[in-house]
């Protein structure tokens, strides 16, 4: 048996959230744990800046997969992390979250996930007895938001488990990845879509400086779903979470529209009061 480390890098460029994954089939940058390393999350920035030449600046613990089975031969531990990257200049090496799981966009009609419930749906009743029928029917549910249920965008991981369960990914289409750094890469999008509904991530994502439209768009490409623009506007003046920085931008195309700042005392008063930043909702 023998342990790696893997790097879930993510940043954000023109409303396209991605993954630093370079090579054919795409491979998360990894590597074993360094005698000299202090620390496992320092081995990772280490090896995730040998590899790749970035060094990711958020940076937190994510899973560590040790199935046996796991893709490879001999049995590997492999510990995760997920980290937060400015916008490449240079975004070869970098691949889409949707050109990996497309059915997670929505921002869209959600067309492709629609047909995938059906398929799965019907994959739900070829179930050997009626307990197990109606055991798929109601996983397929709930992952994929039918009837009464909502659409969780934090359940990357559950929905891409229930189509190689059935057999679909091949129909769902998505690009993929060396041994099982997909699985790997949903537990990460997962992990980053529940967190920024309760804490000001996102803003590792973004420059010094930003529009609140660029803002909102950040929120939608990792959420995969369009926001309700007064509402989102609302919730971030009403937890005051940014502040002007008294300069405008003139790259929107119409009116020069001001600039802001992350106000990173916000982080300290949350901690301080023990109140968890509000769920932007959809509309």
């Amino acid at each position: 048996m023998r342990a790696e480390l893997v790097g879930v890098l993510v940043a954000v460029k023109d409303a396209t959230p991605m993954a630093l994954a370079p090579g054919m089939p795409p491979t998360l940058p990894s590597g074993p744990l360094l005698d000299e390393d202090a620390s496992l999350q320092r081995s990772t920035r280490n090896w995730v800046h040998r590899q790749t030449g970035h060094l990711p600046g958020y940076l937190e613990q994510l899973y560590t997969f040790a199935d046996a089975g796991r893709p490879g031969g001999e049995r590997t531990v492999s510990v995760s992390y997920l980290g937060l990257s400015a916008a490449p200049k240079d975004p070869s090496g970098w691949r889409s979250w949707y050109e990996v799981f497309p059915w997670e966009d929505l921002r869209e009609d959600g067309g492709r996930a629609r047909a995938l419930a059906e398929s799965l749906m019907g994959w739900a009743d070829e179930g050997p007895d009626e307990q197990e029928c109606s055991t798929r029917r109601a996983r397929v549910a709930v992952t994929f938001g039918l009837g009464e249920l909502a659409w969780q965008p934090d359940m990357v991981l559950q929905r891409y488990e229930l189509l190689y369960e059935a057999g679909l990914l091949a129909q769902a289409g998505g690009v993929e990845m060396h041994q099982d750094h997909r699985r790997i890469l949903a537990t990460g999008l997962a992990r980053l879509r529940a967190k920024i509904e309760y804490r000001p991530v996102v803003f590792e994502l973004l420059g010094d400086e930003f529009t609140l439209g660029e803002l909102q768009r950040c929120v939608e490409a990792i959420a995969g779903q369009q926001v309700h623009k007064q509402n989102f506007r609302r919730v971030v003046e009403t937890q005051r979470l940014v502040e002007e920085t008294g300069g405008r931008s003139t790259t929107t195309g119409g009116r020069p529209a001001k600039l802001f700042r992350f106000r990173r005392q916000v982080v300290v008063e949350r901690q301080v009061i023990g109140t968890k930043l509000p769920v932007v909702r959809t509309k």
